[in-house]
C-alpha cells in the first residue's frame, strides 16, 4: 500500500511540475505576443526569420557579430521609423504612405480629398517611438540566437528574464500608449478601411 501511495504521490507532482511549467511557457509566449503586437510587423517578421542567418543559430564567429549587431541596429531603427509614418486615402482611391512632419505629411501625392494638415507632427509620436525602441531592445536582445551570440554565459538566465520581462514591458507600454493613444496607421501597421482618415478629420 506505501508503494503504491508513494507512486501515485509521485504521479501528482510530475503532472503538477509538468502543468506547471506548462503555465510559465504559456505567460512566457504571451507576454512575447503582447510585445510582439506593438512593433511594425514587417520589421518582426523580418528579424524572426533573418536572426537565426546572421548568427549562424547562435554559433557566431566575430563577423556573425558584427552582421548581427547591424542587424539589430537596423530593425531597431524600422520599429522607431514606424512611428514618424502615417498612411491615408488619396483622392485616386489608393492608400499612400508618407513621412509626418510638422506641417503635415510628406510626400502627399493625391491629396487634393484629403486634409495633411491633420496627421502633423505630435509629442505622442515621439513616446511610441522610444517604447517601440524598449519593445524591441527586449525581444531583440533576449532572443536565444543572439544570447547565444553574444553573452552565452547569460543563457541560463534567459528563460526567467522571458517570462518576467516582457508582461512588464508590455504592460508599462500598453498603459503609455493608452495616455498617448496612438491613431497612425504607419509603413508596418495594419490599416483599417479610411478610420485613420476619419479620426484624423474628426481632430480638425
Amino acid at each position: 500500500m506505501s508503494d503504491k501511495n508513494n507512486m501515485v504521490i509521485a504521479s501528482k507532482t510530475a503532472t503538477g511540475s509538468s502543468s506547471s511549467s506548462s503555465r510559465m511557457s504559456t505567460k512566457t509566449f504571451s507576454g512575447l505576443g503582447n510585445l510582439v503586437k506593438l512593433l511594425p510587423t514587417g520589421t518582426v517578421f523580418l528579424f524572426q526569420f533573418l536572426i537565426p542567418v546572421v548568427t549562424n543559430s547562435g554559433h557566431c564567429t566575430t563577423l556573425h557579430k558584427y552582421l548581427t549587431g547591424s542587424f539589430l541596429v537596423v530593425c531597431a531603427f524600422n520599429c522607431a521609423f514606424a512611428s514618424f509614418t502615417d498612411s491615408y486615402t488619396g483622392s485616386d482611391g489608393e492608400r499612400h504612405y508618407a513621412l509626418v512632419t510638422a506641417k503635415g505629411l510628406w510626400p502627399s501625392p493625391a491629396s487634393e480629398s484629403v486634409n495633411l494638415s491633420a496627421y502633423k507632427l505630435r509629442f505622442g509620436d515621439f513616446v511610441h517611438a522610444f517604447f517601440s525602441l524598449v519593445v524591441f531592445a527586449v525581444l531583440g536582445l533576449l532572443d536565444t540566437n543572439t544570447v547565444r551570440c553574444f553573452y552565452p554565459a547569460f543563457e541560463s538566465a534567459e528563460k526567467i528574464l522571458m517570462q518576467v520581462v516582457p508582461p512588464v514591458i508590455g504592460a508599462v507600454a500598453s498603459t503609455v500608449f493608452v495616455m498617448f493613444p496612438n491613431n497612425r496607421h504607419g509603413i508596418g501597421y495594419p490599416t483599417s478601411s479610411d478610420s485613420n482618415d476619419t479620426q484624423h478629420k474628426s481632430q480638425t
